[in-house]
This record gives structure tokens, C-alpha cells and sequence, in this order.
């Protein structure tokens, strides 16, 4: 598509307030939900399949034939296998922080994490907003993780129920 193009729908798209009719472009994740969505269709980190990221090393896209609606927010997966896991075992796969950026929490603030930029660490998910944050975290996880101890209660309080 070409730039003006471009920039015409996505003003016709603001102008008109209607995001629905407008599938070219991206849905931001919402940023105040304790789980981060996608505002318009519900769905948690983008589609991504979370256990796929422990089988596979990998982000894997979910498909809308393998859903799981738990903690307010619609969960897919590539297979049934990998839902079930998920079900049994969500505090395992799930995204840490609700799938907020541990960096940016350590800095007091939640910053919505991209499926494409994540880690496991001590046998947990962990996304992040940019591969910069991705790599100050795998180098010393631990710091983190302890600024993150201190800091996430207060934020999570601040975000929605």
C-alpha cells in the first residue's frame, strides 16, 4: 500500500471513530487492563500461542479454533494439546506481569510487552516492548526481577479490575 494511501484510511479511520471497519490497521494493546488485550477483540498477547513458547522455542500464532477465555481475555492456541496445558497450568504459561514489560515495570511504569520479544526464564514467560529491554533482561534477570518485586503491586493496583 502506498504511504498516502495509507495515511488517508487511518485519518478516514480517526475521524470516523470506527476502528472495526478499518482491518489494515493495527489494534494497540490496551495498557490498563491487568491482562494486556486487544481492545477491540479481547484477545491476549496478539494471538500468540503462550505454550508454544515453552514446546517451541518460538512465537507461535494461535488460531481462533482453539480459544480458552480465563482472566477476562481470550487465549489462543495452535492445537488442543497446547490449550489444555494451558488451562491446567495458566500461572505456568501465561505472561508474567499480565504480559507487561518486566524492564519498563522495574522503572515503575507498564508498558503494554510485544509476543515477538520474550524470554523464559526460571521457567516462566516474560514479554517485552522492544528487543533492547528483551536483552538488559536475559543479561541479569534476577536485578529485575527484584525492582519488579517492589514496583508491581503498586502498579498493578492502578490497573483496571
Amino acid at each position: 500500500m502506498r504511504p498516502g494511501i495509507a495515511l488517508i484510511g487511518l485519518l478516514v479511520c480517526l475521524l470516523s471513530g470506527i476502528w472495526i471497519v478499518c482491518p489494515g490497521l493495527p489494534a494497540r494493546a490496551a495498557t490498563t487492563e491487568r491482562i494486556v488485550v486487544n481492545r477491540f477483540s479481547g484477545v491476549a498477547i496478539e494471538g500468540f500461542d503462550p505454550v508454544a513458547y515453552f514446546v517451541d522455542g518460538t512465537a507461535v500464532q494461535g488460531t481462533a479454533e482453539f480459544e480458552a477465555n480465563l482472566w477476562a481475555a481470550v487465549w489462543r492456541f495452535r492445537n488442543e494439546g497446547n490449550r489444555a496445558s494451558f488451562l491446567a497450568h495458566p500461572e505456568v504459561y501465561g505472561p508474567q506481569f499480565g504480559g507487561y514489560d518486566p524492564v519498563d515495570i522495574a522503572r515503575g511504569v507498564t508498558i503494554a510487552g510485544n509476543p515477538r520479544f520474550f524470554a523464559i526464564a526460571a521457567q516462566r514467560l516474560y514479554l517485552f516492548s522492544r528487543e533492547a529491554n528483551r536483552d538488559a533482561f536475559a543479561a541479569n534477570p534476577e536485578r529485575f526481577l527484584y525492582e519488579v518485586g517492589k514496583r508491581w503491586p503498586a502498579l498493578q493496583d492502578k490497573l483496571s479490575q
